[in-house]
């Protein structure tokens, strides 16, 4: 498929400071391609065994609170970026997984992740960009993000 082709890429984003060479690739990507670019952040499931040290308030919905702050900042961000309210995605899941699922679902031709530039092929992406690259049935774009 050639650059040309691309008519929808599916970003996944952070919103740490560090993805911001992501969100420009994604960016120039959109332009290139005359694309639509779509955007998702997946809010990680909270396994039990981490909140039993956490003294929360009676009715307190942690993974709630994550995903009402979550679509707060991808409102922030999509306008930022042009993206539609439509375009920009706010899941709960295992992140490879959920960004594997949204894609298909959306049909995206190009998924966009970020990757952090460690030493040794072991670690030259990280386990959720391992996942969505072995996992795609389309392409996929590794974008190094600096570490802190």
């Amino acid at each position: 498929m050639s650059v040309s082709q691309y008519s929808l890429i599916l970003t996944a984003v952070d919103f740490s400071a560090q993805s911001e060479n992501l969100i420009a690739r994604a960016l120039a990507m959109r332009d290139l391609c005359g694309a639509r670019l779509c955007l998702l952040h997946v809010v990680e499931y909270l396994p039990m065994a981490y909140s039993g040290d956490l003294v929360l308030p009676e009715g307190f919905d942690l993974e709630q609170e994550l995903l009402d702050v979550a679509s707060r900042q991808m409102a922030t961000l999509g306008e930022r970026l042009g993206v539609p309210a439509g375009d920009c995605h706010v899941e709960i899941g295992n992140t490879g997984h959920t960004i594997l699922r949204v894609a298909e679902e959306l049909g995206a031709d190009l998924i966009l992740v970020g990757s952090h530039g460690r030493h040794g092929l072991a670690v030259l992406l990280g386990s959720t960009a391992r996942s969505v690259l072995n996992g795609a049935h389309c392409d996929v774009l590794a974008v190094r993000v600096p570490e802190d």
